[in-house]
């Protein structure tokens, strides 16, 4: 008789010497048990009970952070940091990929950018960012060599301002020796011949990284800059809201002067489409890495819906997607929506969102952790310089574009 579909009971099989006893008296667990009915009424059980069972061995302290990470990350957010990590570096590190990278929140004055995003760019790791105009202004203390401080988040704030000391939380910085000073020499770059004209802010991070990696040679201080390293890396850095930092504060007040800089971001979504567009067109693929969220992660994932709605091209959405956040997604807030739900935009491939993943963590506690474990399980990738064949890849957008959009 088939059993009742809600009622599944199993019994246990017996021990062929059931005479033998346990220290316990008569109490042994047989070795095995199975289910009382046929196995076709359970069918397809198997594939539900078919992952890493959890069972990890007592931490001793001697694991290395990648060992840790495999064998005791194994359920709830624990899980999904270990199927991030492997993610990224199982598969979004395959030659075929591009992968690009969104940062937001206040990274570079935590010290996560000389920790972590560095190494990932000189690993061949991220091949192009979009970052927050604040994290690439407050990235320019490091190349200068002013110094960020650890504090408390319950400091007396009108005190701080009092003394003349700003907070991000719990980073404490001095508002004119860093602050004051870094604004005094950002100016100083801005007025330079190369910078008068019209530029996006590939081109704009470019040529400030070419002064933070002169900084580094002068302060003697290493690879504690992004904007040093991806100017090295030739790593296009673009920000999405260009006048929505200290940077935009700066090139506002100059052009008040007469400075001919002026910051398109037509270019930069032109030039980030163009990337996805010249991978996709070759048959490779492209990966998003999303730490945080906010305008970064739209403008990054934006590329798809930009190739498919307005350059009139088929495409699928991105092959990978990998955000660290801590924003809920039913507050219909960008920085919590999920790849399903960027499905629907077109910005991510619905036949891989197997290989999406949201892990819901602090990105200070995820991003080194991530960058720990790559480098120690995957050796450096041939770095693609994609800011220097910027020039080809918009020649590409615009051929594309005018080949589907002779009339509007």
């Amino acid at each position: 008789m088939r059993p009742p579909r809600h009622i599944i009971t199993f019994q246990w099989l017996e021990e062929e010497n059931t005479k033998e006893k346990s220290e316990l008296g008569t109490i042994k667990l047989p070795k095995k048990f199975v289910s009382k009915y046929p196995h076709k009424f359970v069918k397809g059980k198997a594939r539900y009970l078919c992952g890493q069972r959890i069972l990890p061995k007592p931490i001793t302290g001697k694991e290395s952070l990648p060992d840790l990470i495999d064998r005791a990350f194994l359920a709830y957010n624990a899980s999904r940091l270990q199927e991030a990590c492997r993610l990224f570096t199982e598969r979004m590190l395959a030659p075929d990929v591009t992968v690009g990278m969104s940062l937001a929140g206040a990274l570079t004055p935590a010290g996560l950018g000389a920790a972590a995003v560095v190494p990932l760019i000189k690993a061949g790791y991220v091949d192009w960012i979009v970052a927050t105009g604040a994290n690439l202004y407050h990235d320019m203390h490091h190349a200068m060599n002013l110094p960020l401080y650890r504090g408390s988040p319950h400091v007396p704030d009108p005190e701080l301002r009092k003394f003349g000391v700003v907070r991000i939380y719990d980073i404490l910085l001095d508002y004119n020796d860093v602050l004051m000073q870094t604004d005094h020499i950002l100016r100083q770059i801005l007025l330079q011949p190369e910078f008068q004209k019209e530029m996006g802010t590939a081109e704009l991070h470019h040529l400030l990284g070419k002064y933070c990696a002169e900084f580094e040679k002068q302060t003697g201080v290493k690879d504690v800059s992004v904007l040093a390293a991806a100017y090295r890396a030739g790593v296009p850095c673009f920000t999405s809201s260009p006048g929505d930092s200290t940077i935009g504060m700066n090139v506002a007040g100059l052009e008040l002067r007469g400075s001919k800089l002026r910051v398109n971001p037509s270019r930069d979504v032109n030039e980030s489409t163009g990337i996805v567009l010249q991978a996709k067109l070759a048959k490779r693929r492209t990966a998003a890495v999303l730490v945080g969220g906010g305008s970064p992660k739209n403008f990054m994932l934006q590329t798809e819906p930009q190739i498919q709605e307005i350059l009139r091209i088929p495409e699928a959405g991105h092959d990978f997607f990998l955000q660290f956040t801590d924003a809920r997604p039913d507050t219909g807030g960008l920085s919590g929506a999920t790849p399903h739900e960027a499905v629907s935009w077109g910005k991510v491939d619905p036949t891989k969102l197997p290989d999406a993943i949201v892990c819901y963590l602090d990105s200070t506690v995820a991003l080194p952790m991530l960058t720990h474990y790559a480098l120690a399980r995957h050796k450096p990738r041939p770095l693609k310089r994609l800011y220097d064949r910027l020039p080809e890849i918009n020649e590409l957008v615009s051929k594309e574009y005018w080949k589907r959009n002779k009339t509007l």
